[in-house]
């Protein structure tokens, strides 16, 4: 009875073990962003190619999203309503690409982008 507690715990141990290891390995890879952010880098013939400006441990220029309601359009600058403030969301990434779809007051948005010295840059509206 001792050898089979003592062999369940061993096994109990190396699976804990070989999860954590699993683990930290994912934990050390960092895959790159499954969107286009200029700033970051672009994907070139099915790689990733980073430009250096984005760090993923101070989460300069990395992935974020923003939602509102746009209550004012200025050229590339959009003013959206949240919940509890107004955000003004630079929109020309997105310009760039084609993917702003129709830019309106009333329309309400989720902007995935790219935070960068205090301004959202978005690389797509939905």
């Amino acid at each position: 009875m001792k050898t089979l507690r003592s062999n369940l715990t061993a096994a109990l141990c190396s699976l804990a073990l070989l999860g954590l290891t699993s683990v930290a390995l994912n934990a050390q890879t960092v895959a790159p962003p499954t969107f286009d952010n200029p700033y970051c880098g672009s994907m070139q013939n099915g790689t990733w190619v980073p430009t250096g400006n984005c760090n993923p441990v101070t989460n300069v220029g990395s992935f974020a999203r923003v939602n509102g309601t746009i209550i004012a359009v200025r050229g590339h600058l959009v003013t959206l309503q949240q919940t509890d403030r107004t955000l003004v969301i630079n929109d020309q990434p997105a310009l760039d690409m084609e993917t702003t779809g129709k830019v309106a007051v009333g329309r309400s948005i989720e902007a995935s982008g790219y935070w960068r010295n205090g301004t959202f840059f978005a690389t797509n509206l939905q």
